[in-house]
């Protein structure tokens, strides 16, 4: 009996501690918060990528219709990736979407940008930022 396709992904959370030794020896990480939270500050990661995962209209927020697209273009399944957002929310749908896509090595950073800013751990902000 083979029931696969209809059993739910199975999404792993690795906390920022995780998260950082992980990219720090080969994974991407893949910021999913909207364009304007990005660029108040990001994690401070080579190689940093941000594809949101949902946008703000006058209506609120809604899912990026190209999300899976885009992601596509410029990774592939195999790929190992990081996926964080603000507080690990939207992280966990874009990595269960992903999952579910056939992405191979997909993980959630627990508690996103807010939790890697909590440890103190590096950040990148406009220059007009820098110390406020």
């Amino acid at each position: 009996m083979d029931s696969k396709p209809s059993l739910p992904v199975e999404v792993i959370t690795v906390d920022v501690h995780a998260a950082k030794e992980l990219i720090h020896s080969g994974h991407r990480y893949l910021d999913v918060r909207t364009a304007e939270e990005f660029k108040k500050g990001h994690v401070h990661v080579e190689n940093t990528l941000n594809i949101p995962y949902m946008f703000n209209t006058p209506q609120g927020r809604v899912k990026n219709p190209e999300f899976m697209e885009q992601v596509l273009s410029v990774f592939k399944k195999e790929d190992p990736l990081v996926i964080g957002c603000q507080s690990g929310v939207r992280s966990v749908y874009a990595t269960t979407d992903l999952l579910t896509a056939g992405f191979k090595h997909v993980l959630n950073m627990g508690g996103g940008y807010a939790a890697w800013v909590e440890n103190g751990f590096g950040v990148t902000k406009p220059e007009e930022q820098i110390g406020l």
